[in-house]
């Protein structure tokens, strides 16, 4: 067989009639083992020596010639797993035991075989699985993992997206839980990568070069005794493919930027009514320093909170940057053609009653979003809780909360987390580059507003919270490229697994959406979190820190226990603690007393000398054995004062108010002054140092800043934030160093 000779035996087995298996149930076209193999051969995957058979004599001769023992396996296209219907014999000896076989498997096939194939016994105490199948969302997925009778059973796989490359095969092989049996094991050598690696890629080659390959099983790949990998067992399973589904709305990135920076806007359904979206977004934006201009329209016409109502849009002299529609679903389209005529870039649409609702929102939905891009004008929407850009004052959403201007993008799929998010970046002092609700998706996908971020000099740290993706394809291409500049963060829900997907494969049925999800977020750079408040935790670093170089982390804390909890974290997130150096040990005995812990984590032992927390962080970040430092309970000491501070004066008549107030003071300079420190430092030796106040109150914040430096000084409420928050940045430096 020849490479151009495959493409005419898929077309072949397409166009056959469907077959039916034992049940009468059609089963999906697929390709005979020994035919799968030769199409293996040619893409370089290593396969077993057989013979294909019909004739018990001529079987008993390829026996005789392959030598004893040998295995038998009857080959059906009624039948696609051999295994389970007792069509697979190992080690058979002799050839009465040959006969016996046939026999037994013509039995249980009800002569529904095709062929026989016989095999050389293959040894090897190692067994792998490797595969492909097609995902509806992200195209070819590579799998790779345990093989043979625990394939399903320990469910130890991973995944990759089509096409593979060197650093993507060598995270599929550290991915694994049984990545040991790749090693030396009991007596027979370590596997030979490099000829692993010639499966997946092979794989990977022929998922592209054929599109009508749905899916790929080849169980087991055994590892013989000297490493090399062999392919005993292969299938392949046919589908026409599906016409590659152009995107249906080029979206100029430039005109969507513009969107957040409009000189004039029209409030196109505006309300006296509080509680309303048409009085709640006006009030937001005006309550704000918003410079551009802001005009009132409803056909009722008079005065909203003081301002002139045009009753139609065509009434304002000059032109418009940015509607921001409320009305009625089915009143929406008849807006296009004024909104065209006052050069509209861009149509913010709050309403709902389009898709979300079913079918006939649905058709709305496409005959709206047809109608605005013939016209030239981009919909954000439908059903959107709005936008933001912090850096115009430009609040039109429905959070009233009123973030300071930063580098962190949020683009939210949930309007209401998107809201929440913002309230507790104010709260915090989260600096927000802008926030979008992308509702709908109607034209404007979270493809794009990730694409349009990545040309953004201002962004430096994307955050998605995302349901879905409408081409998964494309979604995966734009992360890895965007990663390669800038973080991605994502917080997927509906995490759970789809389960029941029909596959003819075992390779087919291991997968979920969610696996595949989680395959294509590592593959491509992005760093995923479980929970809402993670997001803006990694935008805080990402945005106030240095990348660490490295994952040794040297812990400072006041008080053992922490340091434990810390040790540990560390520990369970890959993040090295090493030992101190001689020589930082030294110099921390000149710092601290005779019992301090003489170990990393350092215990500063709680001594009331303000300048040994500042002198022991600068010795850590001094040590070139460390990349990062997480310190603890230096900060946030002045909430446990504060609280005693009061006891004592309820309580103590004797007690002078003006020292206490005095000492309250001083507290509260030392956090300041350690605050600032702490940038200092950072700025200095240019590596991360993230805090762990000791307690917090409705003062406290993530993100303290001192003027004239690019760095901030975090903190964070418990150690597994802190530590959450630096394997996230060790793990985005890993991918960006193996894809530079």
């Amino acid at each position: 067989m020849k490479l151009h000779d495959i493409q005419k035996l898929i077309d072949a087995r397409l166009k056959a009639s469907s077959k039916t298996n034992l049940n009468s149930i059609p089963i999906p076209k697929s390709i005979p083992e020994d035919e799968a193999k030769k199409i293996f051969a040619l893409f370089n995957i290593p396969v077993v020596e057989e013979k294909r058979e019909t004739d018990i004599n001529r079987i008993l001769e390829a026996c005789r010639k392959t030598g004893f023992p040998v295995v038998l396996k009857g080959i059906s296209e009624a039948i696609l797993h051999k295994t389970e219907k007792g069509l697979v014999r190992v080690g058979l000896n002799d050839e009465s035991q040959i006969l016996n076989a046939v026999k037994e498997m013509k039995i249980s096939a009800k002569d529904n075989i095709d062929a026989f194939l016989i095999q050389p016994v293959v040894s090897g105490k190692r067994e792998f699985v490797a595969g492909m199948f097609k995902d509806p969302q992200f195209g070819p997925v590579i799998v790779f993992g345990l093989g043979g009778i625990y394939t399903e059973a320990l469910k130890d796989i991973v995944f990759k997206i089509a096409p593979l490359n060197d650093v993507d095969m060598e995270d599929m092989f550290e991915q694994i839980s049984s990545k040991k049996l790749l090693n030396a094991f009991r007596g027979e050598q370590a596997v030979k990568k490099q000829e692993l690696k010639k499966i997946l890629k092979g794989l990977s080659d022929i998922a592209q070069a054929f599109p009508d390959i749905k899916e790929i099983d080849i169980n087991p790949v055994i590892i013989q005794p000297d490493g090399s990998p062999v392919a005993v067992d292969g299938l392949i399973v046919l589908e026409k493919a599906r016409e590659a589904k152009n995107k249906p709305y080029d979206i100029d990135l430039n005109v969507l930027g513009s969107c957040y920076y409009p000189k004039s806007i029209a409030i196109i359904g505006a309300s006296a009514t509080p509680g309303k979206w048409g009085h709640m977004l006006l009030t937001n934006t005006l309550s704000r320093d918003y410079k551009g201009k802001v005009y009132l329209v409803n056909p009722k016409g008079g005065k909203i909170t003081g301002r002139k109502v045009y009753k139609s849009i065509t009434q304002i002299k000059g032109n418009v940057d940015l509607a921001v529609v409320t009305i009625p679903a089915n009143q929406v389209i008849d807006l296009i053609p004024d909104l065209k005529k006052k050069n509209v870039k861009g149509i913010l649409l709050i309403t709902s009653g389009f898709r979300e609702i079913g079918t006939e929102g649905a058709k709305l939905e496409e005959k709206l979003t047809k109608a605005a891009y013939e016209a030239g004008i981009l919909i954000l929407g439908p059903n959107t809780m709005g936008i933001c850009n912090p850096h115009i004052d430009f609040y039109c959403n429905a959070a009233h909360a009123y973030p300071i201007p930063g580098s962190t993008v949020l683009v939210c799929q949930s309007g209401n987390m998107g809201v929440q998010l913002l309230d507790f970046a104010e709260q915090q002092g989260i600096g927000i580059r802008a926030f979008s609700g992308s509702g709908n998706e109607a034209m404007v996908t979270i493809e794009d507003y990730m694409e349009a971020f990545e040309i953004d000099d201002l962004t430096r740290t994307v955050v998605l919270y995302i349901e879905s993706v409408k081409d998964g394809s494309r979604f995966f291409k734009s992360a890895a490229r965007v990663s390669r500049q800038k973080p991605v963060v994502v917080l997927k829900g509906g995490r759970t697994s789809m389960g029941g997907k029909a596959a003819a494969s075992h390779t087919g049925a291991m997968a979920s959406d969610t696996k595949v999800f989680n395959a294509a977020c590592r593959q491509s750079g992005i760093i995923q979190v479980n929970q809402p408040m993670e997001l803006l935790d990694l935008s805080a670093v990402f945005s106030s820190l240095p990348l660490p170089k490295g994952n040794r982390v040297a812990i400072m804390t006041l008080g053992g226990g922490w340091g434990v909890i810390t040790t540990d974290l560390c520990a369970e997130h890959g993040l090295e603690v090493p030992k101190l150096s001689k020589g930082i040990i030294e110099r921390l005995n000149n710092i601290l007393p005779p019992f301090w812990s003489h170990g990393n984590p350092v215990d500063i032992v709680g001594e009331g000398d303000p300048s040994i927390p500042k002198t022991c962080l600068e010795e850590l970040l001094k040590w070139d054995g460390c990349d990062a430092v997480i310190h603890l309970g230096i900060h946030g000491k002045r909430v446990m004062v504060n609280k005693m501070i009061e006891s004592v004066l309820r309580t103590d008549p004797a007690i002078d108010k003006a020292q206490a107030q005095f000492f309250k003071d001083l507290i509260l300079q030392f956090e300041e002054d350690y605050t600032q420190y702490v940038v200092k430092l950072t700025q200095k030796y240019e590596k991360p140092v993230l805090g762990v106040s000791f307690l917090t109150d409705e003062t406290s914040r993530t993100l303290y800043r001192l003027d004239g430096y690019e760095y901030k000084s975090v903190f964070f409420p418990s150690p597994e934030r802190a530590v959450k928050a630096l394997w996230g940045m060790c793990q985005y430096n890993d991918w960006r160093k193996s894809h530079s």
